[in-house]
């Protein structure tokens, strides 16, 4: 994911907390905000994965003309049609490092660098191929505010007999 410009709205935080049904006064109510640790509104801890909306490539976005990965048409992952029909995956761990609150007002930016790669056999799908991405995403003064670390594995099926 690479993400130019990220804005970062108390809206956006309100209609996020209200999606994932969290009723945390400290995601909307800034008087109670005021009072905590913090001292102001902020985001939830899964919110950067809404910076995906700010990427323009992003894979998951729908495009006009050409077939739509998250259509639900297929079982979620990619067929391995893609690849001969050799191999599947999924996203198999996400986690979040936070080096501050994200706060209304921040404008992140974020840049994905591959990380480790490793592979281990599996009993039924055989070969697992694990692969981790990384995301930093820094504020409008180039401060890291957060390190975001995905985990995809692709399956290799055993040959047949």
């Amino acid at each position: 994911m690479a993400v130019e410009k990220f804005p970062v709205e108390a809206g956006h935080i309100m209609l996020f907390a209200r999606a994932i049904a969290d009723k945390n006064p400290i995601y909307y109510d800034e008087e109670h905000a005021k009072t905590t640790e913090p001292g102001g509104i902020i985001a939830p801890p899964t919110f950067i994965q809404c910076g995906a909306q700010f990427d323009p490539q992003w894979f998951l976005r729908p495009v006009i003309g050409e077939p739509w990965f998250g259509s639900g048409k297929n079982p979620t992952g990619f067929s391995g049609e893609e690849l001969g029909g050799v191999m599947s995956g999924l996203h198999a761990e996400q986690h979040f490092e936070y080096h501050r609150h994200l706060k209304p007002g921040d404008v992140l930016t974020g840049e994905t660098k591959p990380g480790k790669t490793w592979e281990k056999e599996g009993r039924r799908a055989g070969k697992l191929k694990f692969a981790e991405n990384i995301t930093e995403y820094r504020d409008q003064n180039g401060e890291l505010v957060i390190t975001a670390r995905g985990v995809s594995v692709i399956t290799e099926k055993p040959a047949s007999d």
